[in-house]
């Protein structure tokens, strides 16, 4: 079977020597990997957004929960911070260029459908849906995935 060289030869998610982005920096957003340090603004995020985002993510993910607390959104963070730290899948947080207000996420994860190598999925504050943000923000993230990632097929789930 033909391997990619893009791809770790032994069939893992991301080769040993892909360095994974830390910063990407525009006009309009950051995007850096979540920490548990985002929690309260991540949380704000979240709630301020639970309709909009049961609705996109649905009861097959159960997430999140209607009764979605402080404590479970500190255990979430803390977990994708360490899928991160463990290289299985990456999450990180849109904020604003002074990186006081958090205007989404993004996660980088392993697709588990034939012809694809990655599933990517991101997200606004409901605030900021269709708006030109959001529409930048897309619109970067696919020209992210193809250009500094080492992929070669990438689902947008709900965006295809």
């Amino acid at each position: 079977m033909f391997m990619s060289p893009r791809k770790a030869a032994d069939g893992a998610f991301l080769p040993e020597d892909f360095v994974v982005p830390t910063l990407v920096a525009g006009p309009r957003f950051q995007i850096r990997p979540i920490t548990v340090h985002d929690v309260v603004k991540d949380y704000g995020a979240v709630i301020g957004s639970l309709d909009r985002l049961a609705g996109r993510f649905g009861p097959e993910w159960g997430w999140p929960d209607r009764e979605f607390t402080f404590e479970q959104a500190l255990i979430d963070v803390a977990w994708l911070q360490k899928q991160g730290q463990l290289r299985r899948s990456f999450s990180y947080v849109v904020i604003t260029p002074d990186g006081e207000g958090q205007l989404g996420r993004i996660h980088v994860a392993p697709s588990d459908e034939p012809g694809s190598d990655a599933v990517v999925v991101f997200w606004v504050r409901a605030d900021e849906e269709n708006s030109a943000l959001e529409k930048e923000l897309e619109a970067f993230v696919r020209e992210w995935m193809e250009t500094a990632w080492p992929f070669e097929k990438v689902r947008f789930p709900g965006r295809d």
